[in-house]
């Protein structure tokens, strides 16, 4: 019944990057390519004013799709991690300290870890269930401190596909003063935010992944009210303002020193589009559906284990497994030579997400033994039947079948 899917190219690592991408966005960047191609605020002829129309359609669409309250706080950035690193590095002042979790991504770990070794900050790192990867929010509630002045959640986990409560973490911090900085790496675009309704003060999102953008976009959003408060970690030419030498303190000139990828930012509007079209709703409803196939289809697999939530409650679609003492590695290798499925293999930049979940080690507890998972991640454009006939691929090579004869 499967056979012929294995003579495709099935893309399943949406969690680095989505692919493949709406029509409308190539068709947004070459028609940038072709027929504007110049740089916003660089010039007052009307190629240069129109560059400029992209990037103020595509921030008014990111404020539509995350309920948010002034189009001109999203801030265009390189992806998710530079935007991280402006939220962390930009707030967080020599005495502070901040919270963040076991399940977060090193793109909040490292930056965090970096002004902790200088002795800049303190922080404080939240443990998460090992079965589901949750973070209660009460114990985020117990570690604040007088001097917290920062508490980063990962939504989503891009090794579990936990989705954490953040409107409830985010109604603890607020009362609390702190801010709070969501990293929606693996949620914006695959399912509902609103940052008034949850509490976000920082809303960081990559451009490429769930927003079916281009590589290389990204954004933050800043709650009205911080810029203020918030540093540059950057500083030059705006095409505003020429006349001084220092960086403007208006929005969003403020954090958008040098020229923008503007290109990208036309791409990533189109994906924007898509998504609004279609509806958020239908998105996550279509996930939720890949989501139940998977489980349905896996479950019962002798060796086969996946971790993070064990149904399609509190996820989103990306499972990292692990099948007997297959090295993922060679899992992941196999897959692609046999059954045509593109996986990704290892710690996923994720260390602490697969300490909790034991998958930092062998499953025998060999320390010479097969490290981290093979993990399969969902977006848009997959079909059911071809998730299926990942659990398929599974099944046989769990059951050491022929390669290319799943179900």
């Amino acid at each position: 019944m499967y056979e012929h899917l294995a003579a495709e190219r099935i893309y399943t690592d949406n969690a680095a990057t989505s692919f493949p991408k709406p029509p409308e966005v190539l068709a947004a960047m070459i028609d940038y390519a072709r027929r504007i191609g110049a740089s916003a605020g660089r010039g007052g002829y009307r190629e240069a004013m129109e560059s400029a129309d992209v990037i103020a359609h595509c921030r008014d669409r990111l404020n539509t799709l995350f309920h948010a309250e002034n189009a001109n706080h999203f801030i265009f950035t390189l992806n998710c991690t530079d935007a991280l690193n402006l939220a962390i590095s930009g707030w967080l002042k020599p005495g502070d300290h901040a919270i963040c979790t076991a399940m977060d991504h090193n793109s909040i770990l490292r930056p965090l870890n970096e002004l902790a070794r200088r002795g800049i900050i303190t922080q404080t790192r939240i443990s998460a269930d090992p079965i589901t990867g949750l973070v209660n929010p009460q114990d985020i509630a117990h570690a604040l401190r007088p001097e917290t002045r920062l508490v980063a959640v990962g939504h989503g986990s891009n090794v579990t596909g936990t989705v954490q409560n953040i409107g409830a973490i985010g109604g603890i911090v607020r009362q609390s003063g702190a801010a709070f900085l969501v990293d929606a790496a693996q949620t914006a675009g695959h399912q509902s935010l609103d940052v008034q309704r949850d509490f976000i003060d920082f809303l960081a999102a990559p451009g490429h992944k769930g927003l079916l953008g281009p590589l290389g976009t990204g954004f933050l959003y800043i709650r009205p009210g911080l810029e203020d408060k918030l540093a540059t970690i950057r500083q030059g030419g705006t095409g505003s303002v020429s006349d001084r030498d220092v960086q403007p303190e208006f929005m969003p000139d403020k954090f958008e020193p040098g020229s923008h990828n503007a290109i990208g930012i036309a791409g990533l509007s189109a994906g924007i589009a898509w998504i609004l079209n279609r509806g958020i709703a239908a998105v996550e409803l279509h996930e939720r559906e890949l989501c139940e196939t998977f489980i349905d289809r896996v479950r019962g697999i002798d060796g086969l284990r996946y971790v993070g939530p064990q149904g399609v409650e509190n996820r989103v679609g990306v499972f990292s497994v692990r099948v007997h003492e297959i090295e993922p590695l060679r899992l992941a290798a196999d897959l692609e030579k046999d059954f045509g499925i593109l996986t990704r293999a290892g710690l996923h930049c994720a260390p602490g997400a697969h300490a909790t979940m034991g998958t930092d080690k062998s499953a025998g507890g060999n320390r010479h033994g097969p490290v981290g998972t093979t993990r399969f991640s969902f977006g848009p454009f997959l079909s059911t039947k071809q998730v299926r006939f990942c659990g398929e691929a599974l099944a046989a090579i769990a059951a050491g079948s022929p390669a290319g004869h799943a179900g």
